[in-house]
């Protein structure tokens, strides 16, 4: 009696070698924000430390809103940098959109909603003209927003002094739709015994949307694809040239939100307020891992570097040191920034899994 043997053939091969699965650490160091997040704790571990009055709840609240003065525009400034480009006029512009629509309200007697829809026209029309003359001159974003601020600085301060005679807007909140306008951009409510501006919803909201378009979205890749290497990008179909206009005009837009809650906050605009701001929007996002040579980042991590900036501008005040040292802290601040960011994603990229 005899029996058979049956073997069975191996399955064939397609000679690639399977993909090694990514560790835990390498997929968490690739994310941009880590290395923010590791310093918004050490930052706050060491003024809850040292300073008694920043472990309550009010300062808190402070801070919050604070991190969402600089966290709103630096949303705008995250995803820019990302697509590889920069805007220096960013903090010029929040005070331009303010004066446009305070101006424009009061000049004509119009209800308060004119001048903000006007103000908006204003600071979109200027977003497409810096990412137009960046496409179309192929003149580095650095100069040519560098212009820009400088010409809206000279128009804040003129026109102001030539309509209203001073450096500063008249009071608007006389003026009709000004209660419902103060309602949407500078409102606050209490939560549990704790004062919240609304701006820190807003921030939050905007964080969220700017995430949901890096990671979830078409216009996310190519965020990404322009900032990384823009002729590769064209190559394979991306629209660039309105990729990249479209990310300035959304600088534009995050300025005139804010520069809307500069002026109902506060019914009037001094119209030499704004210079510098715009260096502090980018280092919230270089802190938040936004590297200067595009391609790389997050608006979460940008939201991270403006919460420890905010950590920082009152943790000093709660300390009781001299304020002075703040511009020390952010300038080694944004350098250690730069190069654990720089590690971080290095290390991620060659580390095996």
């Amino acid at each position: 009696m005899s029996s058979t043997v049956t073997t069975q053939s191996p399955p064939p091969t397609t000679g690639e070698p399977p993909r090694a699965k990514k560790s835990f650490v390498t997929v968490l160091l690739a994310r941009p924000e880590i290395g923010a997040l590791a310093a918004a704790v050490a930052v706050f571990a060491f003024f809850f430390a040292t300073a008694e009055p920043f472990r309550t709840l009010s300062a808190m609240s402070t801070i919050l809103y604070a991190s969402s003065t600089i966290g709103i525009v630096a949303v705008g400034v995250a995803l820019l940098m990302i697509g590889g480009e920069f805007d220096l006029s960013a903090g010029v512009s929040v005070i331009t959109a303010a004066l446009t629509a305070s101006m424009v309200s009061y000049q004509f007697s119009a209800n308060m909603w004119v001048g903000v829809v006007v103000s908006l026209f204003v600071m979109l029309l200027i977003g497409f003209i810096n990412g137009y003359l960046v496409i179309r001159t192929g003149i580095p974003s650095f100069l040519v927003t560098l212009s820009t601020f400088f010409m809206l600085q000279g128009i804040n301060l003129g026109v102001t002094r030539l309509i209203t005679g001073t450096v500063s807007t008249p009071s608007v909140s006389d003026i009709d739709g000004f209660d419902s306008a103060r309602a949407v951009f500078a409102s606050q409510f209490t939560i549990g015994g704790v004062t919240l501006r609304v701006t820190v919803l807003w921030w939050i909201a905007f964080v969220v949307l700017g995430t949901w378009i890096l990671l979830r979205t078409r216009i996310g890749n190519w965020i990404f694809a322009v900032g990384g290497a823009a002729a590769s990008a064209r190559a394979v179909g991306v629209p660039v040239a309105r990729v990249k206009i479209g990310l300035f005009m959304g600088v534009s837009f995050l300025a005139w939100f804010y520069g809307m809650h500069v002026l109902f906050a506060f019914n009037t605009v001094q119209s030499g307020q704004g210079v510098g701001n715009e260096f502090i929007y980018i280092i919230a996002a270089v802190v938040g891992g936004a590297l200067l040579t595009g391609g790389y980042g997050s608006a979460a991590g940008s939201a991270i570097g403006a919460f420890i900036f905010g950590m920082t501008v009152q943790g000093i005040v709660y300390a009781g040191w001299d304020a002075n040292w703040f511009r020390f802290f952010l300038g080694a601040m944004l350098l250690l920034a730069v190069l654990v960011n720089i590690y971080v994603k290095n290390y991620a990229t060659t580390r095996k899994a």
